[in-house]
């Protein structure tokens, strides 16, 4: 059983055996994930769209940009995928898997465990000779029988936690978001006061994720305390907690909202980098 991340060696060991879920997407172009998984994608992968299946419809003014789907969707999603009770699941995306891990989340969130990251994602499987196909699978429903964990937190909890010694907020964002030098998504510039930058891009290297070793020595130092991981929308916040898990390390909560959320109320707190 994979529950983490799984090499394209292994998985081409246990290619009849596995439902393999494509999640490439490009931010800004909705559009590019589809188009790419019709030029070729993995045997018999299901194509999952960021925002179209694995988020639900935002609410302006009281929502970040990727909310969470229903659980009854979520269900209707992964059964129609085949995924039943046993079945294992790997998911890619184009290479690290940013997106990946969020569907990794989100079965997991759903009491899946059986679900693991492609390392390197599709550029290693074609790197590797990988085999392609270019039909669709129909649909195959299964009986999925996921019920929702207690794996996120709201904003109003995060907030009221603040400066609590046992929680610790860890932003994945890249540091020119973090620091509040440049936004180019969101409304807003800057970070949750008293949130660490742990940019998710560290926990691989040359297109691959790092060794345990290395991710747990990354996240070691917040493991006393409860973590709560936040990005821009609750995406890439899942890389830092599989990078977690896949560490032995206690396995975060997710402030699915993030900071697309949280700066919806202009009463809450925002803290930048100053450099006086």
């Amino acid at each position: 059983m994979y529950q983490t991340l799984i090499s394209v060696k292994d998985a081409k060991n246990i290619l009849g055996d596995v439902v393999f879920v494509d999640c490439r997407h490009q931010l800004g172009t909705p559009s590019f994930g589809a188009e790419q998984y019709r030029l070729g994608h993995l045997p018999r992968a299901h194509f999952a769209h960021i925002d179209q299946d694995l988020s639900s419809a935002i609410i302006p003014g009281r929502t970040g940009r990727h909310p969470l789907p229903e659980q009854e969707s979520l269900i209707s999603l992964f059964s129609g995928f085949g995924i039943g009770k046993e079945t294992q699941v790997v998911v890619y995306d184009q290479d690290i898997g940013m997106f990946a891990s969020r569907l990794w989340w989100l079965l997991r969130a759903m009491g899946h465990l059986q679900v693991a990251v492609l390392d390197g994602g599709y550029s290693a499987w074609i790197a590797c000779g990988g085999e392609i196909d270019y039909t669709i699978p129909e649909r195959v429903e299964a009986k999925f029988e996921g019920v929702w964990q207690p794996h996120s937190v709201e904003s109003q909890a995060v907030f009221v936690q603040l400066g609590v010694s046992d929680r610790v907020l860890i932003d994945a964002r890249l540091p020119e978001r973090f620091k509040g030098i440049e936004e180019s998504i969101d409304r807003k510039a800057g970070h949750i006061p008293g949130a660490i930058n742990m940019p998710f891009t560290l926990n691989c290297q040359n297109g691959y994720w790092r060794s345990k070793e290395e991710l747990r020595a990354r996240f070691e130092k917040f493991s006393a305390s409860e973590m709560v991981s936040y990005c821009g929308s609750g995406v890439t916040a899942c890389h830092n907690i599989l990078a977690c898990v896949h560490a032995d390390l206690p396995e975060p909560l997710l402030y699915a909202g993030s900071w697309s959320e949280w700066i919806t109320d202009d009463s809450r707190p925002i803290e930048t980098v100053s450099f006086t």
